[in-house]
């Protein structure tokens, strides 16, 4: 029977990408959707396009500039999507130690390195806490060499060998290991960690992550894990006490304040926001999308009166609210145009400005506050009339 031949696997050859990371992403994404379907149909064939790609990744992004994080991100994405489909297949032993010989040897040749991700999936991929013991056995004696050494060194195999250890149940022998790291290295730790709640001691296991902590440490990593240990026994207040702000905070403000009430249901959204907003002081302001969203509207207005706030995001709030909440939209529309004429704002540009008192005139007119009363409100927020909001707007305020 002639091999599948994949789609995707003329465009991963080695350096087939130059600095630009738009394309190759974009090929990654392809490359997962031509697997997701021939998996639907034919598991083992999904599985066998995994390994594929995962052998194609990292020689083929060599020359991609990886410095935005952008790459890494989609290679983490697609080690997160295939690891299920090859742990999923039914296949002899064999044909599984073979791919999992591939993507040792995969992890080898990852030089820049993209696919080092793969390693904490070991034991998944061995499926079998069998295989998974002669993997770990395989591993063991240069991973102990490595993590016993005076000097910090290195080994490929060491963070799939605890993997493979943890699959295969030899909890004793993987905390011995780590032990043996006078580094405190997280990344090993965590394999500890993941030992001790095994074994049912989740306090152990929350006091040697906290002892991780240090000055490479991953914080962030460090506090979701000890949240999900504690969630997971049931101890949702001392999680939040403890953890809730430091393991859930994101790129934005509101994603943070989405993400802690996601997880703490039957706490309020009033508590949580307030305590957001004591653990930035100085950031009050950046607070105000979330107070907004949370539905506390009060709250938010004051955030936006008494500390700089974004002016575009304001000027949003003031559309967006125009018609169901007209007085809170026109305050919203009046702050961002004071926070414009204080020097507040990212590149604001004059259309901006007029788009804030477009905004807060249409506002108002949906709250029946006449045009000539927020005129005058306007015209006591600038400072003069050769201000910058004055100039803008010197035709709408003659």
């Amino acid at each position: 029977m002639p091999a599948h031949k994949w789609t995707f696997a003329s465009r991963f050859k080695r350096s087939g990408f130059g600095w630009r990371s738009a394309l190759p992403i974009q090929r990654i994404k392809e490359a997962l959707s031509e697997i997701r379907s021939a998996a639907r149909i034919d598991p083992v064939l999904g599985a066998e396009g995994a390994v594929v790609l995962l052998e194609k990744l990292s020689p083929a992004l060599e020359q991609v500039d990886s410095s935005s994080g952008a790459v890494g991100s989609a290679v983490n994405r697609a080690i997160d999507a295939l690891v299920p489909v090859i742990a999923a297949a039914e296949v002899p032993q064999a044909v599984r130690e073979r791919w999992l010989e591939r993507l040792f040897e995969a992890l080898q040749e990852d030089r820049m390195p993209y696919i080092e991700g793969l390693g904490e999936h070991w034991g998944t991929l061995c499926v079998t806490p069998e295989l998974a013991s002669r993997w770990a056995d395989q591993l063991l004696p240069l991973s102990r060499h490595v993590v016993q050494a005076d000097e910090h060194g290195f080994f490929v195999g060491t963070i799939p060998c605890l993997s493979a250890l943890h699959r295969a149940g030899r909890f004793d022998e993987l905390l011995e290991l780590v032990n043996c790291d006078r580094l405190k290295f997280w990344w090993y730790r965590r394999w500890a960690v993941e030992a001790l709640v095994s074994l049912g001691r989740p306090g152990d296991a929350v006091r040697l992550a906290e002892g991780s902590r240090g000055l490479n440490a991953p914080e962030g990593a460090i506090a979701r894990r000890c949240e999900a240990i504690l969630l997971d026994c049931g101890m949702a207040e001392e999680a939040y006490q403890r953890y809730a702000i430091a393991a859930n905070r994101a790129g934005t403000y509101l994603a943070t304040f989405r993400a802690i009430a996601k997880k703490y249901p039957d706490r309020s959204a009033q508590s949580i926001l307030t305590d957001l907003i004591e653990s930035e002081p100085g950031s009050q302001g950046k607070w105000f999308a979330a107070a907004k969203d949370a539905g506390l509207l009060d709250i938010a207005l004051s955030l936006a009166t008494s500390h700089p706030t974004d002016p575009k995001t304001l000027t949003r709030a003031a559309r967006d609210f125009a018609a169901k909440q007209p007085h809170f939209a026109t305050a919203c529309g009046l702050c961002a145009l004071r926070w414009i004429e204080a020097g507040y704002g990212y590149e604001i540009a004059p259309l901006d400005v007029l788009d804030a008192y477009d905004a807060t005139i249409n506002a108002a007119a949906a709250g029946g506050v006449p045009a000539t009363e927020i005129e005058a409100r306007v015209r006591q927020l600038v400072g003069g009339p050769h201000s910058f909001v004055a100039q803008v707007l010197s035709a709408k305020l003659a």
